[in-house]
């Protein structure tokens, strides 16, 4: 049995915060760079221009690359074998979210009671998904979700009959509604099969696949060429002004589901695709 003890665990949330805040990971800079060379429309050249840019200048001068720092959220994959020391372990990595987001100086975003309104102060809680593995490690990743493209997020709940044409038209209809609010290029990931809440957490999940990538099932590897494809001819654009790149990478995780149903998610983020991976 390995020991961790969470003064570790909420050191490396804390850096993982500020990490995420300020740096591409190299998959979203290889897309965005593509989506450069793919576009056509002046305006969305010009827009990709510009975020490019910005990316440059968070990572040199150490400034988030967005104002909306998000709310944290946190999955933690725990070893069997592992024996955490010191506290509990939520409570480490709320920790570590707090100093994260204080000492970074990112925005706190977080309000204690969605109806009341009043803020944390320091950007807790997050929201933590856990998962008990085999092995001796810890393996966290930090995804910090601004909402302007979490507002645009939707679940579908599809009769069976609808079948991958009603998932289809679902992940469109998402899309299209989105339109410039998700600060487009974005990430579509899609959630399917599972229950109303296993749906969601795979949406989500699969938007921490690198773009690019591409699901092990042929079919719905073929699904997520296929959306992409017609996002892109969506004309929604580099934010939203027209263009050819609407979506830099479309992910998909599917899911067991009961006989009489078929949940389709669909998880929209930002062009940043904020996250942050660790083993501990």
């Amino acid at each position: 049995m390995r020991e961790i003890s969470t003064e570790i665990i909420t050191k490396n949330i804390a850096e993982m915060c500020i990490e995420a805040n300020h740096y591409l990971t190299p998959d979203m800079k290889e897309a965005l760079e593509k989506a450069g060379e793919k576009e056509v429309s002046p305006v969305g050249k010009k827009i990709l221009s510009q975020l490019e840019e910005n990316l440059k200048i968070a990572g040199e001068e150490t400034i988030p690359i967005c104002q909306d720092t998000g709310m944290a959220v946190v999955f933690a994959e725990i070893g069997q074998e592992v024996h955490i020391t010191g506290g509990n372990l939520t409570d480490a990595i709320n920790e570590g979210v707090r100093k994260g987001y204080t000492e970074g100086y990112l925005r706190k975003s977080v309000v204690s009671d969605p109806l009341e309104r009043v803020n944390t102060g320091d950007n807790t809680p997050a929201v933590i998904h856990y998962d008990i593995v085999p092995g001796d490690k810890i393996k966290l990743t930090i995804a910090p979700k601004g909402f302007g493209s979490e507002n645009m997020s939707r679940v579908f709940m599809l009769k069976p009959a609808e079948g991958i044409e009603g998932v289809k038209n679902a992940v469109l209809t998402a899309v299209n509604d989105a339109g410039p609010n998700a600060c487009p290029p974005m990430v579509v990931g899609v959630g399917i099969g599972g229950t109303f809440e296993k749906a969601a957490q795979l949406s989500k999940e699969a938007l921490l696949r690198p773009a690019g990538s591409h699901s092990d099932l042929p079919h719905i590897r073929d699904l997520e060429d296929e959306l992409l494809e017609k996002i892109n001819k969506s004309g929604i654009g580099p934010g939203g002004l027209g263009g050819r790149v609407t979506a830099l990478a479309v992910n998909v995780l599917t899911y067991p589901t009961h006989i009489a149903g078929l949940p389709v998610a669909v998880n929209i983020c930002c062009h940043v695709n904020r996250h942050c991976i660790r083993e501990i």
